[in-house]
């Protein structure tokens, strides 16, 4: 599957969570050799949960440079994650990485779990 649909990225990453990303692989010495995973997993209160972190590329994942950064997504789901938004919040109120999935038929509280 193409990476890109009609010139659009398959996610999305706003100014703050790009901002974010960096200052992450910074302070916890990320390995250049590393890509930011964004991907999906069995589990969590509303049937799929978010995945997020550091790894290696495997033969199974599209690579997007978005914003600058380095992205890899497993090419099983992109299903799921085609036209996401993932922000970074840090008010009084919640910090951490927000995800806006238009593919999420239902979502629970924690807003890192879905169904689709």
């Amino acid at each position: 599957m193409n990476p890109q649909t009609q010139n659009h990225t398959i996610i999305q990453l706003t100014d703050r969570a790009t901002k974010q990303v960096a200052e992450i692989r910074e302070n916890d010495n990320i390995p250049e050799d590393q890509y930011l995973r964004v991907g999906v997993k069995g589990g969590g209160c509303a049937g799929m949960s978010y995945e997020l972190g550091f790894d290696h590329k495997t033969e199974n994942d599209e690579l997007e440079t978005i914003n600058g950064v380095e992205v890899i997504i497993d090419k099983r789901h992109v299903l799921y994650l085609a036209g996401i938004e993932v922000d970074f919040q840090d008010g009084l109120d919640a910090r951490g990485f927000t995800f806006e999935n238009p593919n999420a038929s239902s979502t629970c509280g924690c807003g890192i779990s879905f169904s689709a």
